[in-house]
């Protein structure tokens, strides 16, 4: 069963709903440890620079850098005073558009849950309205000493809670080099061959479609040690880029959309054709009981 990672309440207006905030995803990234040639793990020490001596996390204390080698030094006591205080209310100060949010300021996600029985209708009326009226519930919360901006929103059953980027947190467009400044012009005949191409590759959103092949690779290579079957990855050389012509691309690309289209289609019909042949074949139930009472 998960555990809640805070508890408090939306409140907007006058109306007050108690909720816990549980993680909505779960990370399997595969970690590895540090070992030295004869198979020890190696640890990281915190050491001094200037006396090269161990020292402890107690004694630590934390500088800013405002200039080389010069900080502004902070005992750790001091910055605890400092944090913001875990909030127990997310006041919602704006109800928005949901697709007037860029994706980009989406940080975490969290679902949310009612706290008791009591909040379960004031919970199932705020999600039922925001998700006819496409809103977005904007407020701020403080999670493990430090200030989010959050976003409340319908989420299947229930409400997630997305923690945000502010604004000056996300880089502007005009930072970046490579960004030109206007879209470069594309022909009428260029469009249409793109507007193909996407097309042909429409699809629904399925997540589970989608895997992590590098890490489902890796495990597979962690068994095969494991066992002791050690495997020769043999690298490929990758033939150097060469330049295509922008229409070459966009045809060849849609004659690549079209065959995965076709071949689609028929991996459904072989599924089809194949139910309905086991559904013919299969004894019917009267069948079975007018055979069992025959014999």
């Amino acid at each position: 069963m998960a555990r809640s990672i805070w508890s408090g309440s939306i409140s907007f207006g006058l109306v007050n709903i108690p909720v816990k905030a549980y993680s909505a995803i779960h990370e399997h990234d595969v970690r590895f440890h540090l070992l030295a040639p004869d198979g020890s793990r190696v640890h990281n020490k915190r050491v001094s620079e200037k006396s090269g001596r161990t020292v402890e996390y107690s004694q630590l204390k934390k500088g800013y850098e405002t200039s080389k080698g010069k900080y502004v030094v902070f005992e750790q006591d001091e910055l605890k005073a400092l944090a913001p205080p875990s909030t127990k209310t997310i006041d919602i100060e704006d109800f928005v558009a949901l697709d007037d949010i860029d994706p980009i300021f989406y940080e975490r996600t969290y679902h949310l849950a009612p706290a008791n029985d009591a909040a379960d209708h004031a919970y199932a009326l705020l999600a039922t309205v925001m998700e006819e009226r496409g809103r977005v519930g904007i407020g701020k919360v403080v999670m493990r000493e430090k200030q989010y901006l959050a976003a409340i929103r319908p989420y299947g059953k229930g409400l997630a809670m997305s923690t945000m980027l502010f604004a000056d947190e996300v880089v502007d467009e005009d930072e970046i080099a490579g960004i030109p400044k206007r879209r470069a012009r594309v022909s009428p005949r260029e469009r249409a061959l793109a507007e193909q191409i996407v097309d042909s590759l429409e699809s629904e959103w399925k997540p589970a479609r989608y895997h992590d092949d590098y890490e489902e690779e890796l495990r597979k290579r962690i068994k095969a040690k494991q066992r002791g079957k050690l495997e020769t990855v043999v690298e490929e050389e990758e033939p150097p880029a060469k330049v295509v012509d922008l229409m070459e691309a966009l045809q060849a690309s849609l004659e690549s959309g079209r065959r995965r289209t076709a071949a689609k289609t028929t991996r459904k019909s072989t599924r089809k054709s194949t139910r309905k042949t086991a559904k013919a074949t299969r004894p019917r139930a009267g069948r079975r009981r007018s055979a069992r009472r025959a014999s």
